[in-house]
């Protein structure tokens, strides 16, 4: 299958230390690929590195087979990179409509429209008069996915997007991953929630001290308990 992002020797970090040390990971074109790990072991750090928040000390990141380390976060949106940050950090005084007519104002041209996106998330086609600030965590949830399309992205980096929400939002988030990745789009998911993870992903990666130890199919990971336990202190 062609690599949609592939990570190689991967550093970065804050303040001269680093966070990553050495990270390896490669996505398949298409695939829901979920970052597991303890709570500091690099997975938001992979996520601002890739995105070019962070900068990176050595290694490299191909997007669809060009090597964005050093590039701009613009330059990298523009490359088809798309980001769900972890908080969801929505432009609390504007409205719904607002928002998303930023993202799509400063996004590439593609088939991801602010109609297309208020299609897909009805939710927010009712929401579209109300602020940031008076929408619900899910709402907010969905509302940052949908700036994220209208960069139209053919790779989409999700952060924690399960994190404060209540299982039955979380469970309609989940849902929503799942389709965009049945419309071809290659995702990333970085989850504490992890039997969510599990019940979306193809393939898993698992993080310690800014490094993968292991990579398998979430079935695979799903059916090792000592694995769950021994990596992620569940079980």
């Amino acid at each position: 299958m062609t690599l949609s992002l592939e990570i190689r020797q991967l550093y970065s970090g804050y303040d001269g230390s680093h966070v990553l040390n050495g990270l390896d990971l490669s996505v398949s074109a298409g695939q829901i690929f979920a970052v597991l790990g303890r709570n500091g072991v690099g997975k938001t750090t992979m996520v601002n590195t890739v995105m070019g928040l962070v900068p990176a000390s050595a290694g490299s990141v191909l997007i669809n087979g060009a090597d964005m380390v050093g590039m701009p976060t613009d330059a990298i949106a523009r490359a088809g990179v798309g980001l769900v940050p972890q908080g969801r950090r929505v432009f609390a005084p504007l409205t719904v409509n607002e928002n998303l007519m930023i993202a799509e104002r400063h996004g590439r041209r593609g088939p991801w429209t602010q109609r297309r996106v208020l299609d897909t998330l009805p939710l927010l086609a009712r929401r579209a008069a109300n602020r940031g600030d008076q929408l619900s965590g899910g709402e907010q949830q969905m509302l940052a996915i949908a700036r994220a399309l209208l960069t139209n992205p053919s790779v989409l980096l999700l952060d924690e997007p399960s994190d404060g929400l209540a299982p039955a939002v979380v469970s309609e988030v989940a849902d929503v991953i799942s389709r965009l990745s049945d419309e071809g789009m290659t995702i990333i998911l970085v989850e504490q929630d992890v039997q969510m993870a599990l019940s979306i992903a193809e393939y898993v990666a698992v993080m310690e001290k800014g490094q993968v130890v292991r990579v398998s199919s979430a079935r695979e990971l799903r059916a090792d308990a000592n694995a769950i336990r021994t990596h992620l202190g569940l079980g």
